[in-house]
C-alpha cells in the first residue's frame, strides 16, 4: 500500500516537472521484447558480489592500507583481511598469489543512507572530480616504486596500474554524485581485443572527444522488471554479459573472462532477489488519493502499475515525446565504433551473447523506492520530486 501511496503522489509531481497531460504527442512509445536470462544462486551470487575475483589486480594489501587506512564499519560483516577494508574493496589473490585490493561492483551500486548500507542502490556520494584519486601520475609513480621495491607486488599490480595509466585521466566529470560508467568502457574497449580481451597500449579503436557524459546510477532492484538494461534500453540479450564488463579494467584473456561469465549467473540472481527498501515515514493519505488519480491516467502507461497486480511496460520514450537532456542517447551514435566492437566482441558470442541496439530515447523506468533514489532523470539533474 505504501509504494501505491509514493508513486500516487509522485504523479502530480511528474505531470507539473513534464508538463505532459496528453501522453505521447509526436511518436509513439517503443516496446521491448523480454530475452531469456540465465538462473543461479542469489546467495553464492552476494558471496561472489563482495568478496570475489572477477577484478584480480588491484593495489597491493598492505600498500592500500598505508594509504587508505583500516575501515571502522565492515558494512558487509565481512571477515579475514575484508574485514578491514571499505566494502568498496575487495581483498583477492592476484595470478602470483599475491595478495591485493580491486575495487569491486559496490563503489557504484551501494550506498550509505542514514548509517545504513543498501546494496544495488546507485551511489550518488561517488566522486569522479578528484583528480589525484584516478591520476595516471600516481598510477605511474607507484609503478615505479613496486618495480624497485617488490617485483613481486608489481607483477599482482600491473595489470591495474597499466589501465589506470592509460584511461584515469578520461573519467572526471565537472560535479560530484554522477557516474562516468559510459566514458570508462569507452576507453576500455579501446584497448581491448574484441575476439581475445587482451589488453592493447595504443588504441584499437577511435574514441570520442574526452567529453564524459555523466549519468545517474539506477537502483539494482529495478532490474527484475526490465527487458533492456541502461537508461537508453539498449543492452539487449544476457544481462550478465553486461554486468561482468566490470572485468574489463584487468581481464588477461577471454579463458579468465569465461570464469567470471560462469559465475556471473549468481549475480544476476542476486540482483534480482533485492527489494526496494520500504519508505520510512508517515504519508498524506488525502493527497495520495489525489495522486493516484493522476498517476493512473497519465503516468502509468510508461511506468507501469504498482500493489498487487502491476504490471511494468518496458516502454522506450522517443526523443521527440520526451524532450530531456540528449546527450546520453545520443553519445551512442557518437560512437557507432563502440556498438560495432561490442556487437562483434567475445560478449555477443556463445550461447548467452549479449548486443547493443541504440534507441534516439530513453526507456521509462520502473518507479519502486523511488524515495530513496534521489536525485533523478537519466543525468542525476533533478534533486528531488
Amino acid at each position: 500500500m505504501k509504494k501505491i501511496i509514493i508513486l500516487a503522489s509522485f504523479g502530480i509531481i511528474c505531470l507539473a516537472f513534464t508538463g505532459i497531460f496528453h501522453p505521447f504527442p509526436e511518436e509513439e512509445p517503443v516496446h521491448i521484447p523480454a530475452s531469456p536470462q540465465r538462473v543461479g544462486d542469489p546467495a553464492r551470487g552476494y558471496d561472489y558480489l563482495t568478496t570475489g575475483d572477477y577484478v584480480k589486480s588491484g593495489i597491493p594489501y598492505n600498500y592500500f592500507l598505508l594509504g587508505f587506512g583500516k575501515s571502522q564499519t565492515n558494512y558487509l560483516k565481512r571477515e579475514g583481511q575484508n574485514a578491514l577494508i571499505s566494502h568498496e574493496y575487495t581483498a583477492v589473490k592476484a595470478a602470483n598469489g599475491e595478495t591485493v585490493v580491486a575495487p569491486n561492483c559496490m563503489q557504484c551500486h551501494s550506498q550509505v543512507f542514514d548509517n545504513k548500507l543498501y546494496v544495488g542502490l546507485g551511489n550518488t556520494l561517488i566522486d569522479f572530480t578528484d583528480r589525484k584519486k584516478l591520476s595516471p601520475q600516481t598510477a605511474a609513480l607507484a609503478e615505479g616504486i613496486l618495480k624497485k621495491g617488490d617485483p613481486k607486488k608489481f607483477e599482482a599490480a600491473e595489470p591495474f596500474l597499466k589501465a589506470i595509466k592509460a584511461i584515469g585521466g578520461g573519467l572526471y566529470t565537472e560535479v560530484r554524485g554522477v557516474n562516468s560508467a559510459d566514458r570508462l568502457a569507452d576507453l576500455l574497449v579501446a584497448h581491448r581485443d574484441p575476439n581475445t580481451l587482451r589488453w592493447s597500449d595504443s588504441l584499437l579503436i577511435d574514441t570520442p572527444p574526452d567529453q564524459v557524459i555523466p549519468t545517474d546510477t539506477p537502483p539494482w532492484w529495478l532490474l527484475k522488471k526490465k527487458h533492456a538494461m541502461f537508461y537508453n534500453g539498449f543492452g539487449r540479450g544476457d544481462f550478465g554479459r553486461f554486468l561482468m564488463a566490470s572485468n574489463l579494467l584487468t581481464v588477461n584473456d577471454t579463458s579468465e573472462a569465461r570464469d567470471v561469465d560462469n559465475r556471473i549467473n549468481d549475480v544476476l540472481a542476486y540482483i534480482y532477489s533485492l527489494e526496494p527498501p520500504k519508505y520510512p515515514h508517515p504519508v498524506n493519505a488525502s493527497l495520495a488519493r489525489q495522486g493516484g488519480v493522476v498517476f493512473v491516467q497519465h503516468c502509468s502507461k510508461c511506468h507501469g502499475n504498482y500493489g498487487e497486480g502491476g504490471d511494468y511496460p518496458n516502454l522506450l520514450i522517443p526523443e521527440k515525446t520526451i524532450g530531456t537532456d540528449s546527450f546520453l542517447y545520443k553519445s551512442n551514435y557518437q560512437s557507432p565504433q563502440f556498438v560495432e566492437w561490442f556487437n562483434k566482441s567475445w560478449f555477443s558470442q556463445g550461447d548467452h551473447p549479449a548486443r547493443l541496439e541504440p534507441f534516439n530515447g530513453y526507456i521509462a523506468p520502473p518507479l519502486d523506492g523511488i524515495w530513496i533514489t534521489a536525485p533523478y532523470l537519466h543525468n542525476g539533474s533533478v534533486p528531488t520530486l
